[in-house]
């Protein structure tokens, strides 16, 4: 099997990632016309292309594995980083900027749950580079070997990978009190015949979170909404306390305002709860161990339980 060079490997995820090859020369601290021979070198020893020249930069089938094996080869120097500086705490300077460990968590997660959980690992010094996406998404990028871990709402584990269960997220619709009165009736309350004459702030177009929650607290197979998109956990509850309209969030995100009385719950027979996920792959890693337990322990200090128990 051929031997590839590390410099060439990282190369080429410095083009994918960065997104072109003048940021991923600025990124690798070479010339752009190194970075050119780089790929053309490694694309030569592999026998195909690896990059496609589209807006924005793809990389290929064979480019997508070879993306993969990097991110192995990274993760293996950052087990071997932390197992060294347990024996030589003064011996090393730390990962380089291209050696960062790549996850991906959905929006929700980071701005209520999941930086706490990793907290620990970055004041350890363990170099991370957190990819956001919607929670129905984080996957692809795992699946597609850019991230070596995901937090999800897919259950079964993905090809290569491990899974574990990290609890559900509650959301609830939320408003500002002045909206609730004047948009939503008498009482404020989100009903099956007033929700088609308010806007709802979504995350962005992936996101039916909005839509799922009034189809299953009216009983409702079709829904159309009225959305405006703020691509933004937290931006979504200052829309709403601004008065742009009701949002469906996560309770962990509102609960404070609520207690204030700077947003009221517009639907409070209802929540939507959903079960998240942890994936990442099935290798004996030491970084990976700790990144699944300091998910899981965070996860399961705030998140419900599979039978709705907090």
């Amino acid at each position: 099997m051929s031997t590839f060079d590390p410099d060439a490997l990282e190369c080429l995820a410095a083009i994918v990632e960065e997104g072109g090859f003048e940021r991923a020369a600025q990124r690798l601290s070479i010339t752009q016309s190194a970075v050119s021979q780089r790929l053309r070198a490694l694309e030569s020893q592999v026998g195909t292309v690896l990059i496609v020249r589209s807006r924005p930069l793809k990389a290929t089938a064979a480019g997508q594995l070879l993306l993969k094996h990097t991110k192995m080869l990274r993760l293996l120097r950052a087990d071997l980083e932390r197992d060294l500086q347990e024996l030589a705490p003064s011996s090393l300077g730390g990962a380089r900027e291209e050696e960062r460990i790549s996850i991906a968590i959905n929006a929700d997660s980071i701005a209520t749950w999941a930086l706490q959980a990793l907290t620990g690992l970055a004041r350890q010094g363990l170099p991370m580079e957190i990819i956001t996406d919607d929670q129905d998404f984080t996957h692809e990028w795992l699946r597609e070997g850019q991230v070596l871990g995901c937090v999800t709402t897919l259950k079964q584990a993905l090809r290569g990978c491990r899974v574990a269960p990290l609890g559900a997220m509650e959301y609830i619709a939320i408003a500002a009190p002045a909206f609730a009165q004047a948009r939503l009736g008498a009482q404020g309350l989100l009903t099956a015949h007033n929700f088609r004459d308010v806007p709802f702030v979504a995350f962005n177009r992936k996101d039916d979170m909005q839509a799922e929650f009034v189809g299953k607290a009216f009983g409702l197979k079709r829904v159309t909404l009225n959305q405006l998109f703020v691509p933004s956990s937290e931006g979504q509850v200052r829309a709403v306390l601004a008065g742009w309209g009701v949002s469906v969030v996560p309770r962990l995100l509102a609960q404070g305002l609520l207690e204030q009385g700077q947003l009221v719950n517009v639907a409070p027979a209802h929540t939507l709860p959903i079960q998240l996920y942890w994936h990442c792959w099935n290798l004996a890693s030491e970084v990976l161990d700790a990144l699944t337990a300091a998910l899981k322990q965070a996860a399961g200090a705030v998140l419900a339980t599979a039978d709705g128990r907090p």
